[in-house]
């Protein structure tokens, strides 16, 4: 059975007209092809929708049928057509997005707050991932924006710069340092330390030690961890120092202490997705990231490392 949208329109016209003449007029047509547009209908259904008469036409029990069922697959046709086209627009969806635990000191609640004000009907589902498996996430497009530490990505993988800060001290606020404005990194050298995992984040990890080693001394790790706050919630339980980004400072963690030290390594974020193509609720989301976080954020904190 063909229900043309057109035909049930010029049906529906009628029905509610309950004149040929007035529903013609209505809808911007001769009477002749509304006719025989209704009788078109009729014999798709296999049925007679009106009883005409000389004045007015009246709807049969079929075309009472008719009528309401009418009405809710032109509504349902129109919510699809809608939706459709929103989700074309980049304005519908499902946004999935990972972080590591830094980025929500470092403006991603703002910017999530930002894509929930102006993509209100898309899904956002956030997951807390290390950055490997944020890379190896979006590669396979499991994911489809990540949040990472800056990491050497594979040719699957897009990345850009978001922020860089400089790496501070974080100590336990009852280490004998704890109450300096700054000290030399030198100072820990026969302190242990608890270290990012080399495992979650092998740049980092160098990192971390060749500043130590640019220091003169290697570190004594006892714990690795696989996220930033972990590390500083042992630290605050007296289990070791480490070196951490400076935006964990902004974290309110009580027990510890987090102090400068001269140094010229960044702490950098970025942002990935995969290579190929975006859709266009990727598109949008990408340029709220922009938004949020401009290319001088990077430029004006340092090189990364």
């Amino acid at each position: 059975m063909d229900l043309d949208p057109r035909l049930l329109r010029y049906f529906i016209a009628v029905a509610e007209e309950r004149h040929f003449s007035r529903a013609a007029t209505r809808l911007h047509i001769s009477q002749p092809p509304l006719s025989y547009a209704i009788r078109q209908l009729e014999d798709n259904v296999g049925a007679r929708l009106l009883a005409r008469t000389s004045r007015h036409v009246e709807l049969t029990d079929a075309g009472h049928v008719l009528y309401r069922e009418a009405l809710t697959l032109l509504r349902q046709a129109e919510e699809v057509r809608t939706l459709v086209q929103r989700v074309d627009a980049g304005l519908r969806g499902r946004l999935r997005i990972g972080f590591v635990g830094s980025m929500l000191y470092r403006g991603l609640p703002v910017l999530l707050n930002a894509m929930r004000a102006q993509l209100p009907d898309v899904e956002h589902v956030l997951t807390e991932l290390n950055s490997h498996e944020q890379i190896e996430a979006v590669r396979r497009g499991e994911q489809d924006l990540g949040f990472i530490h800056a990491n050497p990505v594979p040719e699957e993988v897009l990345a850009r710069d978001l922020i860089a800060e400089p790496f501070v001290v974080c100590l336990p606020d009852s280490h004998p340092l704890a109450g300096r404005a700054s000290l030399r990194l030198a100072d820990l050298a026969g302190d242990d330390f608890v270290f990012f995992a080399r495992a979650a984040s092998p740049s980092y990890y160098e990192t971390v030690l060749s500043m130590c080693v640019a220091a003169g001394f290697m570190p004594v790790v006892r714990h690795e961890v696989r996220h930033w706050l972990s590390v500083a919630s042992l630290v605050s339980q007296g289990l070791g120092v480490s070196i951490v980004p400076s935006c964990l400072s902004r974290s309110g963690l009580a027990g510890t202490r987090f102090i400068a030290f001269d140094h010229k390594a960044r702490s950098v974020s970025q942002v990935i997705w995969q290579a190929g193509g975006q859709s266009p609720l990727q598109r949008r989301a990408m340029a709220l990231v922009t938004e949020q976080f401009p290319p001088a954020s990077v430029d004006d904190a340092g090189a990364g490392n």
